[in-house]
């Protein structure tokens, strides 16, 4: 089912399209796909086949959504009453085989938000009221619980769950099957499923994404002054700061500690 204003998408004739949801131009909807109403898919995005997009759902242009992946459902949250509550997702992300992600609640704030050009493989989730930055790799079946903020360009490993209410800094690398239950600090590979622990700078990883030698090494200095001098948590953080807080990737880091409610896991 399509109305006159699904005119410029391609819908295979197997799908499902509420009338009211909207089509940006040069949609694909492939075979036996579902776009539930208010939802709305921005133009040239493509659903391979078998897609379930729910209602109250935004996905921006060019992103492409593989099979059996379902989005913008009702939140897995035992309070949720049926309100209106929203999943937003932004442009040129892929979205592999079995991802989900739900929407948001009213306790919650109401959304759930992925960015742009993120890479989530087959089966990762994203729960309710999460939140995910830019240029993020999901590995197969990474999991984030309720309420998770996950900043820029992390790499969550196979299997890998957050817990809720946790935070992944920018460029954190968390190991396959890794379980945070506390924040997991940007830069920084963490890696565990039981003792979870922070191993020092991702050093490879950040010399892929171009991060000059200087800044590789303050942020190694700043690991070793934070958590390998035997220092309070409070002299650390100023002796860093005061020797090493002019690069700002150090000041983001010791800003990300100082706001953790849940605490880090260390190194």
């Amino acid at each position: 089912m399509s109305s006159p204003a699904h005119q410029s998408a391609s819908i295979h004739p197997s799908s499902v399209v509420h009338p009211e949801a909207q089509l940006g131009e040069g949609v694909v909807i492939g075979p036996f796909c579902l776009v539930e109403a208010s939802s709305k898919i921005g133009a040239r995005t493509v659903l391979r086949s078998h897609v379930v997009i729910g209602p109250h759902t935004e996905l921006g242009e060019e992103n492409v959504i593989y099979p059996h992946a379902t989005l913008g459902l009702e939140p897995q949250d035992l309070k949720f009453s049926g309100a209106p509550t929203k999943l937003v997702i932004g442009h040129r992300n892929t979205l592999r085989e079995g991802v989900t992600a739900h929407r948001g609640t009213e306790g919650g704030g109401g959304v759930t938000s992925l960015g742009s050009d993120n890479f989530l493989m087959t089966g990762s989730h994203i729960a309710h009221d999460c939140h995910v930055g830019d240029g993020n790799i999901f590995a197969n079946c990474a999991t984030l619980a309720g309420h998770v903020v996950v900043g820029d360009r992390a790499n969550i490993g196979a299997f890998s769950a957050v817990h809720q209410f946790c935070r992944v800094g920018d460029h954190a690398f968390m190991g396959g099957f890794t379980v945070a239950t506390m924040d997991v600090l940007p830069f920084m590979k963490t890696v565990g499923a039981r003792d979870t622990k922070s191993y020092g700078v991702n050093t490879v990883g950040l010399q892929r994404k171009g991060f000059s030698a200087e800044t590789i090494e303050a942020l190694k200095k700043a690991h070793r002054m934070l958590f390998h001098l035997g220092l309070l948590r409070e002299d650390a953080l100023h002796q860093v700061e005061a020797e090493l807080g002019q690069h700002p990737e150090v000041a983001y880091l010791l800003k990300f500690i100082r706001d953790s409610k849940r605490g880090i896991h260390r190194g």
